[in-house]
């Protein structure tokens, strides 16, 4: 078995890996930008102390900066996403509470969980990038669409993914 350190640095660098060099050259009508990294911060097992999202969260979304020269907009809406993530766990709580030692995912949690568990973390994660992005008022609509079509595209690869890889751990 890997340990959880060895397989959360290698998510960790796949995926910021995969959206800088594929993802942030995907983009259709500027309507469309896919943000898969973000799923590290989703999987991060329920235990991580607080203290080390908000570190991760930090250290991604700069990362991300960094190589997309986009000046902090990751940055602050990774760090976001990983400070509350801690509320969301109390507000989507299954009924039995939540397993020790075990990682948020579709697999462990279940579709109805995850994806509502999902949806909440990639919309505000989106929403707060765009705004930052445009930051003005005028362009409020657009940018509610921007949030939604990519807040779409983004949660069907990070199910698809989740898919892709409980299959292929059955195998």
């Amino acid at each position: 078995m890997i340990s959880p350190i060895i397989s959360n640095t290698f998510r960790f660098l796949f995926l910021a890996l995969l959206q800088v060099v594929v993802l942030n050259n995907v983009g259709l009508f500027n309507l469309f930008n896919p943000y898969l990294y973000i799923l590290f911060i989703l999987l991060l097992p329920f235990e991580t102390a607080p203290f080390f999202v908000l570190l991760f969260s930090f250290l991604l979304g700069l990362s991300i900066d960094t190589f997309s020269s986009t000046d902090g907009m990751h940055t602050i809406a990774c760090t976001f996403i990983g400070f509350i993530r801690p509320m969301i766990f109390l507000i989507i709580t299954p009924r039995g509470g939540y397993e020790h030692q075990i990682t948020p995912n579709l697999k462990s949690m279940g579709a109805p969980w995850f994806i509502t568990y999902a949806i909440i973390m990639v919309f505000i994660h989106h929403l707060i990038l765009f705004n930052i992005e445009v930051f003005r008022l005028s362009e409020f609509f657009i940018t509610l669409a921007r949030t939604a079509l990519s807040s779409l595209f983004t949660l069907l690869l990070i199910i698809l993914s989740q898919y892709l890889l409980s299959n292929s751990k059955k195998r």
